[in-house]
């Protein structure tokens, strides 16, 4: 006998604007209890230091949760000099002080060098798996970690501020596994001193930005009884990018079997979209995600069906 899920069979997106103090799989539970949804889970872990953008899958848009976690990022980065930390933001024991304070002209006359295709080693205190085991919790146990180096994408990096002479504000556009600790930790290297990240905040995550993200204090105060078309957006706004292919019923019940279509008929109806072998694309029944599709030869393969 299967067991009833316990909760509504939600499926979509709510993008929470993350308190400070907060993990990202907290602010998951809280949602997930809120909305009492079957199934949830988050689009790209946030610190507990952090705050913004979080985006939440639920139900069955869990399964195109990557595509928001390999979409581009923005983080607005408050780096504090003088201190390097053992986590590279405010809440790690200190390391390293330095008097030395960057001038204006000085961090702006660097910032090109980290910008582009740029070798990054990520912060000891991370969850990259070393060996099995998250870096983290070797660091926790006083063990040695040595992190591999990865080459990442910021395609933007912009001084915006420094409201002190010890900090400065830093805007950032970056591309999946950026970590700002390091990025803070490594630009006050290159300027001669130490420092580390103070405060941070995501803007925007993939297809969704700040302004769109409602806080947990306001989700909450809507409660159980919150209207799901008020705060759930639909499924496929996360798969905006991603080339949607029209199916007809027939097409449409062979995928949702796990069964290829024919390519060249389904992309015939839509001769002006350009779609190359091996690219994903989403395919639809009217306004209906079918499923997440590929193309292999004349052929629309299931990737991942949704059960909607």
């Amino acid at each position: 006998m299967t067991r009833r899920k316990k909760g509504r069979p939600v499926h979509g997106w709510v993008i929470i604007d993350k308190p400070k103090g907060m993990s990202s799989a907290q602010v998951v539970g809280k949602v997930r209890w809120l909305l009492d949804a079957q199934k949830a889970g988050h689009g790209g872990t946030l610190d507990p230091l952090a705050t913004g953008v979080l985006p939440i899958a639920l139900g069955e848009a869990t399964k195109t949760v990557s595509f928001v976690m390999d979409g581009a990022k923005t983080y607005r980065c408050w780096v504090k000099f003088g201190r390097s930390t053992t986590t590279d933001d405010a809440e790690g024991e200190t390391v390293e002080t330095s008097e030395k304070r960057p001038t204006w002209s000085q961090i702006e006359a660097v910032l090109g060098e980290f910008q582009g295709d740029v070798e990054q080693i990520p912060p000891v205190y991370s969850a990259i798996k070393i060996d099995g085991q998250r870096a983290y919790k070797r660091a926790r146990a006083d063990e040695i970690v040595e992190m591999p180096s990865r080459t990442v994408r910021i395609d933007r990096i912009v001084l915006v501020d420094m409201p002190t002479p010890d900090v400065a504000i830093i805007d950032v556009d970056c591309g999946k596994g950026t970590y700002i600790r390091a990025l803070a930790r490594d630009l006050a290297l290159r300027l001669g001193t130490v420092g580390h990240v103070a405060d941070l905040r995501r803007t925007r995550s993939g297809p969704f930005t700040e302004e769109g993200a409602i806080s947990l204090d306001s989700l909450e105060t809507l409660g159980h009884s919150a209207r799901l078309e008020d705060v759930v957006l639909p499924l496929k706004t996360a798969l905006d990018d991603i080339p949607a292919l029209a199916l007809t019923d027939a097409e449409a019940g062979k995928l949702r079997q796990g069964q290829p279509a024919s390519a060249t008929t389904v992309l015939s109806r839509t001769p002006d979209m350009k779609v190359s072998p091996g690219e994903t694309v989403v395919v639809m029944q009217g306004e209906i995600p079918v499923a997440l599709a590929r193309i292999e030869g004349d052929e629309i393969r299931p990737i991942r069906v949704l059960n909607l």
